[in-house]
Order: structure tokens, then C-alpha cells, then sequence
């Protein structure tokens, strides 16, 4: 949320200092993440008046102005198309200093003398587009410094709010915790009520009373519906990061602003029948003020008339009642909606609004009625209009109501760590706006007393504390000692070691760390990833079909349902890069999967790579990264648990897979993994250029190291024997090598395949496996004799086993 400084002025005394301030928000739980000037800085501009313009003598496209800007008039020329005689716009002296260093100085432009420059906004550096001279209201003083006039030695504010702080949402909101925080008194405008001038009222119906307790209305009839909202009003709209549209649209939004109410509203020509509060009915669908047509679901809270949907309540308006050119009579809804009742029904449409933001929090259900009686008031002063009597339409039950806390005072120095006085307690907890009624201390033989005040040795005050009806976030004692250390300064609670009992925790030797697996992927190159544990439903459903499950309350509809693999974050992670020219990638995570029909969670190691095998290198050719290689990257990690020989890779769909390179991992038999190629069509969907592998594998069980034990080292020579087996086009490698390690006994060390071979003197249909057999015994040293022995029994069993022949060249 922004807000600039100086309407936070307007409220309450925030000083001078700046960074002090905004260190006392931050310490007190509103993070300050920005400080920003509204303008660059700027010298010798004023609010220039043209009195007269002409046509350039030499140029078609110039004017030539004569300019009032406090003394003489001057002579301008101008390119703007705006330029027109009577208006207002910045007016650049000789001798000024623009944005980025710009000089003005006299100079003669196609034969004409121009003494300074009119300027765009653009030109100021207070935006980013212009069509041409930025205009100022003709009240403003001509000749006046534009940074005066503009109130442009203002700064802006950046909040990042947690959610549970809607209160903050508004400049009342921030006042009160400035106000809070230096103990002082913060100055609310006062706003008197609006006489009724005509006693048109709209009827208005709740048929979801527990979703809408409340609804305030009324009619305004006969606003200029030209009118413009006056600049100081723009100006602050545009601080806080929103855009000026027209009079009603700018005062709703700045109200919102002021007091943190959301509120809307209609044409009152295009409403039928009678405003109704209900919930949404199946196959309901409404076009939004922005144009994109919505799906609703019956937990959709909606605003209707008699004939249509007019808005989803709480999120945005339709298009249908809008506020337009030819609107002439305006109804104002000012509601309390229940956040339960708003909340994740905009997300998970796309829709994040201010509105819907403020009232999933929570708005102060005491609010409505001042809120309407200050839009009503800006109304008619900018835009004119007779106003109709204020409506309230009451729920089947009152708005929700913040009952009282008990709070001792004990407990506050015990959990805090320090003493206060009870005085200071109170008033801290009064200058947040609650009401304190002080209650006897506990008795200390009382049998009523919790385990926290059997622990005091003294009686102390208690009290009976009723939070203000804007903080929906406090329920309970805690709730309240945590706003005490919040104003006191979480950095002036003393610091205390304490006292606690050591237990090494039992490491078993079959126990391998993640770090280890991590560090063996970092050593081949690749770097670690931590995304997001939600993601997005039909992105992970495209991927992996399966149930999922989905947050009832999502940060966004990308980031709707939990993640049932890390490839669909790694995947996404993968296409950003690769949209950033970043061609060859690696990148790994470790985290949980939620299975969508338990939600049981499992932890996983996963990565992802593309592109070159290896970095570029002046002397070696470029090869592209494929199966194998990542199937190494992988191995490094098994290899770590010192039982490569438990895992075997077998040939096994996978949706998310390229159909020739996916491998199922198991391990004594059991799967514990994936490994493959993504598939052609999520390549195609992200547009992704290179081809991408991924891997996944469980930690508990992929990770499970070995009992180490000791071997001894040969010292006795080794004997290779190379022999080319010519084996079924389907028959899997790993079967073939399998085969070869169990008849070949102890005395093979290892096995490596040397080529794959199809092509002339191979039948079609058959593949040739070149292997290397090192064999050794570690007691003596193997004859020949024993070598060729052990490879005949080899040949002879996989010949009788898998049909397999020997090539003979």
C-alpha cells in the first residue's frame, strides 16, 4: 500500500524525520519497504498562464505562445497540441533544471526566440506518458512554484502489510499506529451528516444477512456527470497508485483511501426493481467493469436487481450499472460484508482488487454510515447533486461484535521479559483505541487460577480489555501482549539467555543428509531452487493428472492447489529462464509433495536441466545434454548411499514425459523415483526451445544409505575382457547387464557399457551392447584360463537367458 506523507500530515504530526518514522512503523509491525520522492528534483519551474498563441512563421507543427509566469510575459515556442490560449501549464524559466539535467536556456527555434519551455507531465518526471502539456487547474496562482503548487516535495510511503492488519489498509488506519507509536493525538477530520434534499429512496433486500449484516445506501440525483475530481484529489489518488477517472469514481476511491471503507457506485437509471444481496446460482456468469466475463459459483456472495447481476460483492462492479458519460442520478452502496464471505472468491477468479483486499481483512463494521456521509459530502461539492435521506438495511443479525479479553498484568511482564507499570500498560492499550475496565488481581490460593498466575507471587491488576471494532485479529490474552511489545519496541525487550536441557539427537549410519545430496548436485553444476509449495491447477493438472488439493483461501489463482511434484515449480522456474536468454540451466529442490487424495506429505529431491551438456569451450565442440547425462547427474547422488547396485532404471510412462525417456527408479524393487525427457507437448506450451530433463526422488527411501563395512583393496592386477552381445532392439540394457553381473560372480569389479551398435551386419530388429568385464580376485592373481572361463559362462547364460548371440565383428 502507498500513501503520501503529506495527507498522512493532514491526520496526525509525523515529524520531519522521515527514516525515524518509518524505523517506529517498521519496529511496530508495518514494514516500510519503500521510500519514494513523488518528484524528481526541480528548480525554476511555475505555473505559466498563456495569454495568446500563433502559428510558428516557419514551422507547421510549432506555436509561438506568449506566456505569463509571474513577471513579463514571454515568448514560447511550443510543439504541444494541446497548446491553447487561456489554459495553464508548468512553464520552464531560463536558467531552470529538468529531470536528468536538463538546462533551459533562451534559444531561437526555426528562426523564433523562446525564453523557457512549457513542459508535459512526462517532461517532470511525474509520468510516464504524455500526450502533450501536462494541464493545471486554472486556480492555481499564476507565476507560483510548481513544486509548491503541486505539493511535489511530497513522499510516498510503500506498507507491506500482513494480512491480519486490514485496519492499516487506509490513512485513518496508519494514523492511528503513527499517533500509537509517538504517543500523541491524531486529528480524523469531523464529518457532519448531509441534509437531505429530496426523500428518494431504493429498496434493498438481504437474502444472505449472515454474509451481509449491513448495507447503507443512498441516492444522489443530478450530478455533472463531467465533472472532474479537483487535482489535490488526483494527485493523492495517483501517490497511493491509483489512477483519476472522473468525480464519482475518484471520491469513492479516495474515501476508500481516507477511511479504509470500499464502497460503489451505480447508475441509478439502470437499476430494475430492488438492490439484492444474495449468493451467486449455478451457471450465473457476469461481465465485469474491466470486460472479462466471470464464472460464478453459488459461495459467490453478488449484488443484483430484479432483472441482473449488477456486481460480485466485495471484489468489483459490473458493467452493466456502471457510472458513465450520460450518468445523471448515482445510488451509493456502502456495505459491511463478512471477510469469510469474500475471501478467495476474487483470487481465485484473478481478481485482486482494493476493495477485495480491505474486506477480506476486515472493515470496521461501525463504519458505513460515516463513510457515506464523507463521499456524499465530496460529491456534491465536485459534482453537484441534491442527496436523498442515508438507508441502512440490517441482516437477520447484528454485525459481528469483538468481545472482551481478559488481560493480567503479570502475564505481560512474564511473557515480555520486563517490567511495566501498570499505568503504561493501559495506556498503550488505550492509545490503539480499546476499552479498559480493571478487574480485581488473582487471589494466590484461589484454585481457579491458571498455571501463568499459580507461577506469580504477587496479586496484580487485571483488566476486562474490549478491542475497537476495526481489529478483527484480536481474540485472545496473547493478542494483546503482542500489541503492548509491538509499541513498546520488540528491539527494547531485553535480551536473556535461557536456561534448557541438551539431547544429541541419534544419527544412524544409514542416514543420509540432504546436504550431502544437495552438495553432490551443486559439485555437477547445479544450483538450488526454493519455490512456491502451491501452484497452478491447470498447469500441475496438464502435467500430472491426479486429484489435488486445493487452498480454500489461494494468494492467487496461480497458486490455487498444493503441489503434488516439485516439477511443476522447477518446470516454470526452467521457462523463466529460458525467456531470459539463459540457454543451459540446472537447477535442483529439495521440499514436500502433498498427495492430493490423503494430503499425506512426502519429501523429495528434485532437478531440472537444458542445454549444453557442458559450458561453452573455445577447444571442445558444443553436445547438446540428453538422457544420460542427467541419469549421471542423478548417479552422483545414488552413489552417495553406497548401494548403486540396489537401484535399477526401468522404461515406464509417465505423463509429464517424453514416451521414448521415461524411467521409473526403483530400488530393491520398490519405485522411488522418475527420470526423463519432458514431453514434446509441455515443451510446446511453454515454449520452451531446448530439451528439458527432470528427475525426482524420495530422500526417505532413494536416500537410505548403506551400512558401510569394509572391503579391502586388491593389490593384485586386474584382467579386461571386452565381448559385443547382440540383443533384442526391445530388450532393455539394464536387463542385459543384470544378467552379466549375476553370472559373472564375485570376481567382476565392474561393468561398462563401451557402444550400442545397429546398423550393417545386424539384423533388422537387433541391437549390438559392446561391454567391458574388469575382473579381480583380492587373494591372488587370475589366469587367464579363469578369465575366459568366467566370460564363457557369462556368454552361455545369456545366450540360454536372453536369446543373446555373440558378435563376432
Amino acid at each position: 500500500m502507498k500513501i503520501g506523507l503529506h495527507w498522512l500530515k493532514d491526520w496526525v504530526d509525523t515529524g520531519d524525520d522521515v527514516p525515524a518514522l518509518a524505523h517506529a512503523l517498521t519496529m511496530a509491525g508495518l514494514e516500510i519497504e519503500g521510500i519514494h520522492p513523488v518528484a524528481p528534483s526541480l528548480s525554476g519551474v511555475v505555473v505559466g498562464e498563456i495569454l495568446a498563441v500563433e502559428m510558428h512563421p516557419n514551422a507547421r507543427r510549432l506555436s509561438v505562445c506568449r506566456v505569463a509566469g509571474g513577471g513579463e510575459p514571454l515568448q514560447i515556442v511550443c510543439g504541444a497540441p494541446n497548446v491553447r490560449a487561456g489554459m495553464k501549464a508548468p512553464l520552464a524559466l531560463v536558467g531552470a533544471v529538468l529531470p536528468g539535467g536538463m538546462r533551459i536556456a533562451a534559444a531561437a527555434l526555426r528562426g523564433v526566440e523562446s525564453a523557457g519551455m512549457l513542459c508535459s507531465a512526462r517532461e517532470l518526471g511525474l509520468s510516464e506518458e504524455s500526450s502533450g502539456l501536462m494541464e493545471l487547474p486554472m486556480d492555481l496562482v499564476t507565476g507560483q512554484d510548481l513544486v509548491k503548487a503541486l505539493a511535489l516535495d511530497d513522499t510516498v510511503l510503500e506498507i507491506n502489510l500482513t494480512p491480519n492488519r486490514g485496519d492499516c489498509m487506509s490513512i485513518a488506519g496508519v494514523a492511528r499506529e503513527v499517533a500509537a507509536c509517538r504517543r500523541q493525538s491524531w486529528r480524523p477530520p469531523a464529518i457532519a451528516s448531509v441534509e437531505a434534499r429530496i426523500q428518494d429512496r431504493f429498496e434493498v433486500r438481504l437474502e444472505a444477512p449472515q454474509a451481509c449484516p449491513k448495507f447503507v445506501s443512498r441516492i444522489i440525483r443530478g450530478i455533472r456527470s463531467e465533472a472532474k475530481s479537483p487535482l489535490w484529489m488526483q494527485e493523492r489518488l495517483r501517490r497511493a497508485g491509483l489512477r483519476p477517472i472522473g468525480a464519482v469514481v475518484d471520491i469513492t476511491n479516495y474515501v476508500m483511501l481516507e477511511m479504509g471503507q470500499p464502497m460503489h457506485a451505480y447508475d441509478l437509471a439502470h437499476l430494475e426493481g430492488a438492490i439484492v444481496v444474495r449468493h451467486a446460482r449455478a451457471g450465473e456468469a457476469l461481465r465485469l467493469l474491466d470486460e472479462r466475463i466471470v464464472e460464478l459459483t453459488p459461495d459467490v456472495l453478488v449484488i443484483a436487481d430484479d432483472r441482473k447481476l449488477l456486481g460480485m460483492a466485495g471484489v468489483m462492479g459490473g458493467a452493466d450499472s456502471g457510472i458513465g458519460a450520460a450518468t445523471q442520478d448515482v445510488f451509493l452502496e456502502v456495505a459491511f460484508f463478512e471477510p469469510d464471505a469474500i475471501a478467495g472468491r476474487g483470487r481465485r477468479r484473478g481478481l485482486i482488487t482494493d476493495a477485495s483486499q480491505r474486506f477480506e481483512r476486515g472493515v470496521d463494521p461501525q463504519l458505513q454510515e460515516r463513510a457515506i456521509e464523507r463521499a456524499t459530502a465530496l460529491l456534491l461539492e465536485h459534482a453537484g447533486g441534491l442527496a436523498g435521506p442515508v438507508s441502512v438495511t440490517r441482516g437477520s443479525r447484528p454485525a459481528a461484535a469483538v468481545s472482551s479479553i481478559p488481560l493480567r498484568h503479570a502475564r505481560v511482564e512474564k511473557v515480555l521479559g520486563m517490567t511495566l507499570a501498570p499505568a503504561t500498560v493501559a495506556a498503550l492499550l488505550e492509545s490503539l483505541g480499546m476499552q479498559l475496565e480493571e478487574t480485581p488481581g488473582p487471589d494466590r490460593d484461589s484454585s481457579e487460577r491458571s498455571l501463568e498466575c499459580r507461577e506469580d507471587t504477587l496479586p496484580a491488576p487485571c483488566w476486562q480489555v474490549r478491542p475497537p471494532s476495526w481489529r478483527f485479529d484480536l481474540h485472545i490474552e496473547e493478542d494483546l501482549i503482542e500489541e503492548i511489545a509491538r509499541l513498546v519496541g520488540f528491539d527494547r525487550i531485553p535480551e536473556r539467555a535461557e536456561q534448557a536441557a541438551q539431547q544429541v539427537q541419534p544419527w544412524t549410519e544409514t542416514r543420509l543428509s540432504k546436504e550431502r545430496a544437495a552438495d553432490a548436485l551443486v559439485d555437477r553444476g547445479y544450483q538450488e531452487a526454493i519455490t512456491y509449495a502451491f501452484t497452478d491447477s491447470a498447469f500441475q493438472a496438464a502435467l500430472l493428472p491426479g486429484a489435488a488439493l486445493a487452498l480454500r483461501n489461494p494468494i492467487s489463482a496461480e497458486l490455487a492447489v498444493m503441489r503434488i511434484s516439485l516439477w511443476p515449480g522447477l518446470i516454470q522456474a526452467a521457462a523463466g529462464n529460458q525467456r531470459r536468454q539463459q540457454s543451459r540451466l540446472r537447477l535442483f529442490e529439495v521440499g514436500r509433495c502433498y498427495a492430493g487424495d490423503t494430503g499425506a506429505e512426502t519429501e523429495v529431491i528434485a532437478g531440472i536441466a537444458s542445454g549444453a551438456a557442458l559450458p561453452e569451450q573455445w577447444g571442445t565442440e558444443t553436445s547438446k545434454l540428453d538422457f544420460f547425462d542427467v541419469k549421471a547427474d542423478l548417479g552422483a547422488v545414488l552413489a552417495l548411499t553406497g548401494a548403486s547396485h540396489e537401484f535399477r532404471f526401468v522404461a515406464q510412462p509417465n505423463p509429464a514425459l517424453h514416451p521414448g525417456q521415461s524411467a521409473r527408479i526403483l530400488r530393491r524393487e520398490q519405485p522411488v523415483g522418475w527420470l526423463g525427457a519432458l514431453h514434446p507437448a509441455h515443451l510446446d506450451r511453454l515454449d520452451l526451445t531446448y530439451p528439458v530433463f527432470v528427475f525426482e526422488l524420495e530422500t526417505q527411501a532413494g536416500l537410505a544409505a548403506a551400512v558401510p563395512e569394509f572391503v579391502e583393496i586388491s593389490k593384485y592386477p586386474a584382467i579386461r575382457r571386452d565381448i559385443a552381445v547382440i540383443i533384442a532392439e526391445s530388450l532393455p540394457v539394464e536387463v542385459l547387464l543384470a544378467s552379466v553381473r549375476s553370472h559373472a560372480g564375485s570376481l567382476l569389479k565392474t561393468l561398462t557399457i563401451l557402444s550400442v551398435y545397429r546398423g550393417k551386419q545386424i539384423e533388422n530388429g537387433k541391437k549390438s551392447i559392446a561391454l567391458g568385464l574388469h575382473l579381480q580376485d583380492t587373494s591372488r592373481t587370475l589366469t587367464d584360463d579363469e578369465a575366459d572361463t568366467v566370460v564363457t559362462q557369462v556368454i552361455q547364460e545369456l545366450g540360454r537367458e536372453l536369446d543373446a548371440t555373440i558378435r563376432d565383428k
